[in-house]
């Protein structure tokens, strides 16, 4: 299988390549509304630890999470009115939400759940983005570079940082825009903390 897909407009071949990349275990360079992001599935712990080694990113600062629909929020995440107020207001789109984990978001791979027993997720409105999670459920979405480097908004400057590496497949669906990323907010028991501003005016 070739790691690199190049090409402007992304086919249904070259997306059911990358799916079935992320079902096999495989880690996947793809676009979203704010940068390129690398992932894989949340579920896939093996998977999980090669984003961190990858991204030379410290275990203890854990891997956000793009999901395909509110439902999919309400099975990982504890739901409230403030959440669901963000949530009709903000998704699909560039807001990622923080809150304490149900059952099932505990059973996700190390890396995701924080100490304090939270998870962080978001709906991406990208069409690429939506595309994979529906496919395979839940997805890691940390930016798709070292950690500390600048955000990616090319393919060429992913390739540089990930150099000979084959076992990742890249999704080139062009230069992005150079947006913020999301904005992260926390739910709280009184209502929600900003934790970075970016995007989403909240």
């Amino acid at each position: 299988m070739e790691a690199w897909i190049t090409m402007q407009l992304i086919s249904v071949v070259e997306l059911n390549r990358a799916i079935e990349h992320l079902k096999q275990g495989g880690v996947v360079v793809y676009p979203t509304e704010s940068s390129y992001g690398i992932g894989c599935m949340a579920s896939n712990a093996a998977a999980v630890a090669r984003v961190f080694a990858l991204k030379r990113r410290p275990l203890e600062k854990i891997l956000p999470l793009i999901i395909g629909s509110v439902d999919e929020a309400k099975r990982l995440i504890t739901w409230s009115p403030i959440a669901e107020k963000l949530a009709v207001e903000y998704w699909p789109g560039p807001l990622t939400i923080v809150a304490p984990a149900t059952a099932a978001g505990k059973q996700l791979a190390p890396g995701i759940l924080a100490p304090d027993g939270t998870i962080a997720l978001r709906v991406s409105p990208h069409p690429i983005a939506r595309t994979l999670v529906e496919a395979v459920g839940p997805i890691i979405s940390t930016s798709a570079n070292s950690g500390g480097a600048p955000a990616c908004f090319d393919v060429s400057s992913i390739q540089s940082w990930l150099g000979t590496t084959d076992d990742v497949m890249v999704i080139d669906a062009g230069a992005l825009p150079r947006d913020l990323p999301s904005t992260l907010v926390r739910i709280t028991q009184s209502g929600y903390e900003i934790l970075r501003k970016g995007q989403a005016v909240v």
